[in-house]
């Protein structure tokens, strides 16, 4: 370690960067994989198609090439967890977030093989996708963090519009999971080959799609009139950092759900849905980076004591 250059606080936030960068596109690369039928292309893992080379089928060049991608993403995901300790001042705050990285790369290595040893499961399948939404959270924190030193930004006192943005993350957290039910659910099983037998959710039977699409369309809408409840609430409260990216949040949300509409009465068509998809995870980081923007608070005791000294003063 000694012998790999220190970074600086500016050099170091480039890395974090580029960290949720390749997350973003391995996410999109995934669902490309599952959309054009390719989760099988490869049948066994870590080999495909009993060789280091892929065979020369497009399902198999498909999903080998995003094995690939995510060896780049687990040397960036190293890279983002190593060089924290290279960090020029240390911050034991960033190695610690930088390390979930590289761990959370090896997650998804081996639940992979477990998705291709079991047949894309659905289980197996949502879970990658939330694992993916995991480590998305994880980048976030440290692309943030590693942009502000401690104490650089004064705290917010203002608990309303800090805890009303705060909310959005369940929120949308629920309409995510309820998005990989609903594809889990649905025609794109992931598998187009001949022999190719993909087990769905269908616990309501052929009623499932329906019923799981439904709810996360009530979860999507709960989560759009809150998203804009908040952005009127934040431009009133005149926080200008945390208004600007609930603009943005609030335009994915808006443009999501046209394309929700449109792949619903377009009987899910894999574009579409690649589509929709990739902007799940496109909401996602926005509803994780309003929420850094919305502020710290003040200590509840903090606060009171200085309440007190104005009053006294």
């Amino acid at each position: 370690m000694r012998r790999i250059p220190t970074l600086t606080p500016e050099q170091y936030s480039r890395v974090a960067f580029w960290a949720l960068f390749m997350l973003m596109g391995i996410v999109m690369t995934g669902a490309g994989v599952r959309l054009t039928g390719s989760g099988l292309g490869c049948p066994d893992w870590p080999q495909c198609g009993g060789g280091v080379a892929p065979p020369l089928q497009t399902h198999a060049l498909i999903e080998f090439g995003n094995r690939v991608l995510s060896g780049l993403v687990g040397i960036t995901a190293a890279a983002a967890g190593l060089l924290a300790f290279r960090r020029r001042p240390y911050r034991r705050d960033l190695a610690v977030i930088g390390l979930l990285l590289p761990l959370g790369v090896i997650g998804q290595a081996v639940l992979g093989g477990f998705t291709v040893k079991y047949d894309l499961a659905p289980g197996f399948v949502m879970s990658h996708y939330i694992l993916s939404m995991l480590l998305l959270t994880a980048a976030v924190a440290l692309l943030w963090r590693s942009r502000h030193e401690p104490g650089s930004r004064p705290r917010s006192t203002d608990r309303v519009t800090v805890w009303a943005v705060r909310a959005l993350v369940p929120l949308g957290a629920a309409t995510v999971f309820l998005g990989t039910a609903a594809t889990a659910s649905g025609p794109h099983a992931g598998g187009a080959g001949t022999g190719d037998v993909i087990d769905r959710l269908e616990w309501r039977g052929t009623d499932t799609l329906s019923w799981v699409v439904h709810q996360h369309g009530r979860m999507a809408t709960i989560l759009g009139f809150a998203a804009v409840i908040v952005w009127i609430l934040v431009r009133r409260r005149g926080n200008a950092r945390a208004l600007r990216s609930m603009t943005l949040l609030c335009c994915l949300i808006a443009a999501q759900g046209t394309i929700g509409l449109i792949q619903y009465n377009t009987k899910l068509p894999s574009e579409i849905v690649w589509v929709h998809v990739c902007l799940a995870a496109f909401i996602w980081v926005s509803i994780l980076f309003a929420a850094s923007a919305a502020g710290r608070l003040v200590p509840r005791a903090q606060e009171a004591r200085s309440v007190a000294r104005s009053a006294t003063g």
